[in-house]
């Protein structure tokens, strides 16, 4: 509605960075084929037949493509203050027809959840305003749900009490009856809640009037009261203004909706209004010490209006981000040799304002009133396929050594092999390593079956460290594991990663390759199986197998630190793929692979030899170990993944 807040100077038009090339759709999708179709169409051209038939099978796509509730990924979409468009007899209502057509169009592509509209749909507020714009909403009615609130210039005046209007007729109860999402109204009908399915979980969304009451305060409490696990998003007309660097601050009305209903309601993470320019953006700490997103949205004083320019909130709850992107499908729609500068220039924003990205651990985030229950333990005999030949875990099933976080395990303590096999661990310290250098947490990865893990302090210069070693007679000293084999493990890697751990072992058999007669490898010193880390952080997983003379070699990427992850080793009797938390990684051998070459040495935890001599020692959390004579899908992992 306006550039500045009342109280204030006026704020200068800030230009931002603009595009100066045509752009492609931020929200990549099939949708892109059909657009340049219609854009031709539009300008009088007819598109070529493969053009045609590339825009049918796009829009085809995208229509059967439909929304799924449970990705992790969805978004959200925000369209501010359309009032120019519908502005007496000045209206074109193109561009905001076009923004629906994307929205529809790219539903199942982008998996758009819902779509919010942050009031002054029109300049005046007149019936032939209002009925115009209600008309273009059909584009959208019934195929991708959404909500709309007042601003102070589709109505006359007052607040949420203020009775009929031509606004409420057309954008009232009503019109939101059908919908899915639709939840309910205040009383008087210019606040309404929706409660969307995405990412497998509700999202509550409150569409506010640009000038809520008392009541309508109430009301909105009463509705978070009533859906105290719900996540929620509060949208409304007039909450923040911006200065000329995109930095917000809350209006009058904000500080009032912030401290009546805000900041005393953790549930609500984003809150999104428009009215004011240029875009800008805060983040609030609230009564419970969380962070509140304060967003401003509005490009009506940009050219045509806006442009019908919309804004996509792309949430990806794998990544802990909300992806930000701000664009106009109605200038991308068009030919791109017929735009003009100004069209060129508007299709995307990517100030700092309008393209960003938000870091949000959304579990951590919303602990505090939809805390993740945290999966139970689960018993060995759940998790022991068919094939199993050595399992180890850390609690008490496995070893009577741990149960109090940062006690030492001493050396000769054994960890148990559930199996029933005999591959028994015992502990062992190197060189002169003292007491902390292993020690028992419970700290575990989310998904593992039991709920403790071990500390290693190893390192080098001096070397120090702990290992795991099986008994000289154990079995899987001597398994050739010819069908196949599934090496399973949970690391975490500390976070600093402190001091130069390159080329540290995690796990690995005894003995020197040469001595089991290959010729091939990198040096013949080294164990004929082992999984290490480089100095980049790049697992390394090499095998000189039974039946070949060479070392074929998987490596990973650059892992993180600070946090769990699952490794995986599958070998199906040909070749062997690495797996990371259940994805196979890029750089994986060709090369045939048939089995281990064990030389009847202990399998060990904790370190890899060279030459027969221990040097260094693992740095950092390992959890439950298990190897399976065959190959396991992805599915009977001891992390199941999808």
């Amino acid at each position: 509605m306006t550039a500045a807040e009342p109280q204030k100077p006026p704020h200068p038009l800030h230009r931002r960075a603009l595009l100066r090339v045509a752009a492609a759709l931020p929200v990549a999708g099939a949708g892109v084929a059909a657009f340049e179709a219609s854009a031709q169409a539009a300008a009088g051209s007819a598109p070529t037949g493969a053009q045609t038939t590339a825009a049918a099978t796009a829009t085809a796509a995208a229509h059967s493509d439909r929304f799924d509730p449970e990705s992790p990924r969805f978004v959200l979409a925000v369209l501010p203050d359309t009032q120019y468009l519908f502005d007496a007899d000045s209206a074109d209502p193109a561009p905001l027809r076009e923004a629906f057509r994307h929205l529809v169009a790219e539903r199942g592509e982008a998996n758009i959840a819902f779509m919010t509209h942050l009031g002054d749909v029109t300049e005046h507020g007149t019936e032939d305003e209002i009925e115009r714009a209600a008309d273009t909403f059909r584009t959208l009615h019934g195929k991708v749900p959404y909500s709309v609130l007042a601003g102070n210039h589709d109505i006359a005046s007052g607040d949420d009490q203020r009775g009929d209007s031509a606004y409420l007729a057309a954008f009232g109860p009503a019109r939101y009856q059908s919908m899915p999402t639709y939840r309910g109204a205040s009383p008087d009908g210019y606040n309404t809640y929706h409660v969307l399915k995405a990412a497998d979980r509700s999202w509550l969304v409150l569409a506010l009037d640009w000038r809520i009451s008392d009541k309508g305060m109430a009301w909105a409490q009463g509705v978070l009261d009533a859906h105290p696990t719900l996540p929620a998003v509060l949208t409304t007309h007039d909450i923040a203004w911006a200065d000329d660097d995109g930095k917000a601050q809350l209006s009058d009305n904000g500080k009032r909706l912030w401290d009546g209903l805000i900041r005393a309601n953790d549930q609500i993470f984003l809150a999104l209004g428009g009215h004011y320019w240029p875009p800008g953006r805060t983040v609030l700490r609230n009564d419970s010490d969380n962070d509140v997103h304060v967003h401003i949205t509005n490009y009506q004083d940009r050219y045509y209006g806006g442009a019908g320019m919309i804004r996509t909130y792309g949430f990806d709850l794998v990544r802990g981000v909300v992806d930000v992107e701000t664009f106009s499908p109605w200038l991308l729609a068009r030919d791109p040799e017929k735009r003009s500068p100004l069209e060129a220039e508007t299709i995307e924003l990517t100030g700092d304002a309008d393209r960003f990205s938000l870091d949000i651990d959304f579990d951590e985030r919303f602990k505090g009133f939809a805390p993740v229950a945290v999966p139970k333990p689960r018993p060995a005999s759940a998790v022991m396929p068919r094939g199993t030949v050595a399992y180890w875990r850390f609690d008490a099933a496995g070893t009577p050594a741990g149960g109090t976080a940062g006690r030492p395990v001493a050396d000769g303590a054994v960890v148990r092999d559930l199996t029933g096999n005999g591959n028994d661990l015992t502990v062992s310290r190197l060189a002169s390593s003292g007491p902390d250098a292993l020690t028992w947490s419970a700290d575990h990865h989310p998904g593992q079956p039991a709920h403790a893990s071990l500390r290693f302090d190893g390192g080098k210069s001096p070397d120090r460290g702990a290992i795991l070693t099986t008994a000289a007679r154990a079995a899987l000293n001597s398994e050739k594991f010819l069908r196949g084999y599934t090496i399973e493990t949970f690391i975490r890697l500390p976070e600093p990663f402190e001091g130069d751990h390159s080329w540290m072992g995690i796990l690995s058999w005894e003995g020197r390759n040469g001595d089991a007669g290959k010729t091939t490898g990198w040096s013949p010193l080294e164990p004929t199986c082992s999984l290490n880390l480089s100095p980049e952080r790049f697992l390394q997983f090499v095998v000189y197998p039974q039946r070949q003379d060479a070392d074929p070699t998987s490596w990973s990427h650059a892992v993180p630190v600070g946090r769990w992850m699952h490794i995986a080793l599958v070998n199906d009797g040909r070749r062997t793929v690495m797996y990371v938390d259940g994805s196979k990684i890029a750089r994986n051998p060709s090369q045939p692979s048939t089995g281990i070459a064990t030389l009847g040495k202990p399998f060990v935890l904790g370190a890899t030899q060279f030459d027969e001599s221990f040097g260094q020692g693992f740095y950092g959390w390992m959890g439950d170990t298990r190897i399976v004579n065959r190959a396991l899908s992805v599915g009977e992992f001891l992390t199941p993944y999808a």
